[in-house]
């Protein structure tokens, strides 16, 4: 239930941008029928970026009758952007960030939380190597950008790209303002694919945190028109190479000493 305790144990980061089609489907209801039924305090922050649908009047509708969710409203800024003002607004000692599609059921959280018992301060999932809802092009693609990342980063992770990742609040406050992202002056335009999940954990890693990799339910849920109107070949091409940019931009930063303590 939302008032055991005296404090907050998670807080859930929801960004949005243009989901109305997923809100449409249920997926706040998902979400809070888990958490009523958990001992710990919680809460939902869904964090509209400038939706050009009708998402944030439906996020409203749907959140009116749940007690612990709440919703925030930033100029458009791309997703890096909405799972930070998320973070600010957090009070709990856990931070969830998740996708609004729920490919990841938020059930799958159970998986995460024992091993901040074990010392960790970051736990991602991963959605292990069938991914389920890929095709082909996206599975072999898949491959080879962990080939390729992994030759230069974070060697000990497999899959970055998972949309399920938790860290104590602390950790999140220290690391998420160190992505070259907020660095940009261009504003983004739509909500663009970005590898900045590679450079977050890096700055984590980089950082001494010890970083758990727990494999998770996924399957493509999504149904939004986030992405506009692309085929998938287009989308997927697009997105191999922002991705490919990101992992040759982290490590170039870090040559430079980008990352490096103060």
């Amino acid at each position: 239930m939302t008032n055991a305790g005296t404090s907050i144990y998670l807080s859930v980061v929801i960004p949005c941008y243009n989901e109305a089609r997923n809100l449409e489907r249920g997926v706040l209801n998902e979400v809070h029928r888990f958490l009523a039924l958990q001992p710990y305090r919680w809460e939902v922050i869904v964090v509209d970026d400038g939706s050009t649908d009708e998402s944030r009047q439906l996020v409203e509708t749907l959140i009116a009758d749940k007690p612990g969710f709440t919703l925030q409203t930033i100029a458009h800024g791309g997703k890096p952007a909405a799972v930070w003002a998320g973070i600010q607004a957090a009070q709990g000692e856990i931070v969830l960030f998740t996708d609004m599609d729920q490919s990841t059921p938020i059930e799958e959280v159970d998986k995460l939380l024992p091993w901040y018992d074990q010392g960790f301060q970051v736990v991602i999932g991963s959605r292990g190597a069938a991914r389920e809802g890929f095709n082909l092009l996206r599975k072999l693609g898949s491959l080879i950008f962990r080939g390729l990342r992994s030759l230069f980063l974070l060697r000990d992770i497999n899959d970055t790209q998972c949309g399920f990742k938790t860290c104590r609040r602390p950790v999140a406050l220290e690391t998420f303002p160190r992505l070259q992202f907020f660095k940009q002056a261009e504003r983004p335009s739509g909500w663009k694919v970005s590898a900045y999940d590679v450079e977050l954990l890096f700055i984590m890693e980089k950082a001494g945190y010890a970083i758990k990799e727990v494999v998770v339910e996924w399957q493509n849920r999504d149904v939004s028109d986030t992405k506009g109107q692309q085929s998938d070949l287009v989308r997927y091409v697009n997105e191999s190479i922002e991705m490919a940019r990101e992992i040759l931009r982290v490590k170039r930063n870090e040559m430079r000493g980008m990352y490096d303590r103060a």
